[in-house]
């Protein structure tokens, strides 16, 4: 249904958005850091899943509403923001009672911490929608490109986010004592607080 060039102008949008930092990834390095690429893979299910009911919703229409009603992104805003200090405060808080084990209490993030962390985020909700705007093309069936676009969406966000999570694991997981693990939580609430003020403030 697309042409060669469509394809490739399409992956020189969406790997350099997909691949860069931002909340997203940083959380995903995150979870990977704290809990290790096997314990991730629930929370890196429901990121996807955002991932792709998104694009379903953008790709069948829900984009001409957010251009009739601009308030609507505000919203999305400050939901990511408080969504972001609600994780940094469960980061903080692990590190704050962690006892002199390698164990702190906190349990790896689920599946519906990671659909809402793709949900509450403006970046991805913007990346989506200029997505869709640049590359449907008008005379063909709306469906079949929205299926198409999705599929080569979500095959872009597994290839470009497993190495945050490995990354995450890599040079994070070797730390696992119990004072390099409140470290971690330390770092980790501290990084939710600063992408919660970058969010905020973008």
């Amino acid at each position: 249904m697309f042409a060669w060039d469509i394809w490739i102008a399409f992956l020189g949008y969406a790997v350099p958005m997909v691949i860069s930092p931002g909340p997203g990834n940083t959380l995903l390095a995150t979870t990977g850091g704290r809990f290790g690429v096997k314990d991730s893979l629930t929370f890196w299910s429901g990121f996807e899943a955002g991932n792709l009911v998104l694009c379903l919703i953008y790709g069948l229409g829900l984009s001409r509403t957010l251009h009739l009603h601009p308030e609507i992104h505000p919203l999305l805003k400050w939901a990511g923001v408080a969504y972001l200090l609600y994780l940094a405060w469960g980061f903080l808080f692990s590190s704050a009672k962690a006892p002199e084990s390698d164990e702190t209490g906190l349990t790896p993030l689920g599946f519906w911490d990671g659909f809402l962390s793709v949900a509450l985020n403006p970046k991805i909700h913007s990346m989506i929608l200029v997505m869709f705007s640049q590359f449907l093309i008008s005379g063909k069936s709306l469906f079949g490109q929205v299926i198409l676009l999705t599929d080569a969406f979500l095959i872009v966000c597994v290839v470009c986010h497993f190495p945050w999570i490995y990354g995450g694991q890599l040079i994070l997981g070797r730390f696992r004592s119990a004072s390099a693990l409140r470290l971690q939580g330390w770092i980790f609430g501290i990084c939710m607080v600063l992408v919660a003020g970058y969010v905020a403030w973008v």
